[in-house]
């Protein structure tokens, strides 16, 4: 992808949206690692103050931490759901879907395996 946009001619100040070929929720996303992992993967909704509270431990920056948080609640609320073709239009091949990863990189979920 980066490869089509910076040796292209015409993406200069250009901005683009990728995503890959579906939009998926968080509970899609759990029954999706539970099917590679060989074990139940639940997705369990969080409030803001939970989701917070249950990142403390990890020892992440704040600025990380808050970016994590920003993303699952853009995720629940459908505001990541749009799906692009702009995979395919500047690389002349289908997006990755997210089953495609797990199965490409399985160091990814190897930590979730039973």
């Amino acid at each position: 992808m980066a490869a089509a946009v910076l040796t292209g001619d015409g993406h200069d100040g250009a901005t683009y949206d990728i995503t890959g070929p579906t939009a998926l929720t968080l509970a899609e996303t759990a029954e999706e690692l539970s099917r590679f992992a060989g074990r139940t993967v639940t997705y369990v909704p969080e409030t803001r103050e939970e989701a917070y509270a249950s990142r403390s431990d990890y020892g992440a920056a704040d600025w990380e931490v808050a970016g994590w948080v920003s993303s699952y609640e853009a995720i629940a609320t459908g505001e990541l759901s749009t799906v692009s073709t702009t995979v395919p239009e500047l690389t002349g091949h289908p997006a990755q879907s997210f089953a495609e990863y797990l199965q490409r990189y399985p160091e990814s979920y190897r930590h979730l395996r039973s």
